[in-house]
């Protein structure tokens, strides 16, 4: 069973790779199409998770304000029809349609979840738009190499923690936040740590990392990605903790939900953007 099991992760893991992969590599309007999936597949995750069958309806508008946001910066980095930055704006209507829609909601006794409309376009929305400043040069040429070295950095952050953290973090050493996440350990978080920075180094050295940006840039992004990438996981958790659950979804055999995946990327991804765009690096 734990080998059938293992075969199960490992052909999922590897599917989900390649339409990654794919979606990085092939044209903008396939990356296009892959990231709004990923994007409305974790924030129905998140609001099965926080608001279970409810206010269906509300939860449609918020993917809806989403899904919008994501392809107004999408259609303006990507200079497809000349689409005007000064548009993007327009992505607010659709966020205050979701607030005045709370209005109109008969049964308001757990008014309290409409808070959680808002968490999902701040937590899920905003970080997946944010890759469009990944992906498009000034110009608006596409190229996914550098998001797709963002992942591989997430990928060997998250690698390094599990096979440390699985190896020695469990019997050496203490917890990171055993309140959260019980199996996180001290020796797993330096596992990922150096993991991902040489990881950076070999992209730098590969050329998917443009000469310009320079080795130490690259290790410092690989730094500040690690830990981000950390406390994304972390935060993923405390939310399922909250709620009892082990997943935010099944979409994926063998490791879960959308969210699960995709939890370190959010926190990870925009500081990586934002970390080259301070150091005016990005392309």
């Amino acid at each position: 069973m734990k080998f059938r099991n293992l075969i199960i992760r490992t052909l999922s893991g590897a599917g989900f790779v390649a339409v990654m992969v794919s979606g990085l590599l092939l044209n903008k309007y396939l990356f296009a199409a892959v990231m709004i999936f990923i994007m409305g597949t974790m924030m129905h995750e998140f609001f099965k998770m926080t608001m279970g069958d409810e206010y269906r309806f509300s939860r449609a508008l918020a993917i809806f304000a989403a899904i919008t946001l994501f392809s107004l910066t999408f259609l303006y980095k990507g200079h497809v029809w000349n689409f005007p930055g000064r548009l993007v704006i327009l992505a607010m209507i659709p966020i205050f349609i979701v607030m005045v829609n709370s209005l109109y909601v008969k049964d308001k006794t757990d008014f309290g979840k409409f808070a959680n409309l808002y968490t999902a376009i701040l937590y899920i929305a905003v970080p997946m738009t944010l890759m469009n400043f990944a992906v498009f040069s000034p110009g608006g040429e596409f190229s996914g190499l550098l998001l797709l070295g963002f992942f591989i950095i997430i990928w060997a952050s998250d690698a390094g923690a599990y096979v440390f953290g699985m190896a020695f973090g469990q019997k050496f050493g203490k917890k990171l936040f055993p309140e959260i996440s019980p199996k996180k350990s001290w020796i797993g978080f330096w596992g990922g740590f150096v993991l991902s920075v040489a990881v950076a180094v070999l992209l730098y050295y590969t050329g998917l990392f443009p000469d310009s940006y320079h080795l130490p840039n690259c290790i410092l992004l690989a730094v500040l990605m690690n830990i981000s990438g950390v406390y994304g996981d972390l935060v993923e958790s405390q939310w399922k903790r909250h709620y009892a659950l082990k997943d935010s979804g099944n979409l994926i055999p063998g490791h879960g939900g959308m969210l699960d995946r995709f939890d370190s990327a959010l926190f990870a991804v925009p500081v990586g953007v934002i970390y080259l765009m301070v150091h005016n690096i990005l392309w």
